[in-house]
């Protein structure tokens, strides 16, 4: 069950903002996407983080496949709902 929040995951900051930018143009995202990093396990090297975009859907009008497909657009993935 989604609880009103998707999380895209990506593989870098850059990757992200412009995800973050891009989400209201594309599917009209109103609240401001949030950025937070999440470093691999055991791993200090920023290098080694990747970056989650949390966008908050509170009356699931998002289409998960459609997010899923635009953050492979940037070697990205839609993070299962758990």
């Amino acid at each position: 069950m989604n609880d009103g929040r998707h999380v895209l995951v990506l593989p870098d900051r850059d990757a992200a903002e412009e995800v973050a930018q891009e989400l209201a143009d594309r599917f009209g995202v109103a609240n401001e996407p949030q950025l937070v990093r999440d470093a691999l396990a055991g791993e200090d090297d920023a290098e080694d983080a990747q970056w989650l975009v949390v966008v908050e859907d509170p009356a699931a009008r998002l289409d998960p496949a459609a997010l899923d497909d635009f953050a492979a657009e940037y070697e990205g993935w839609l993070e299962a709902p758990r």
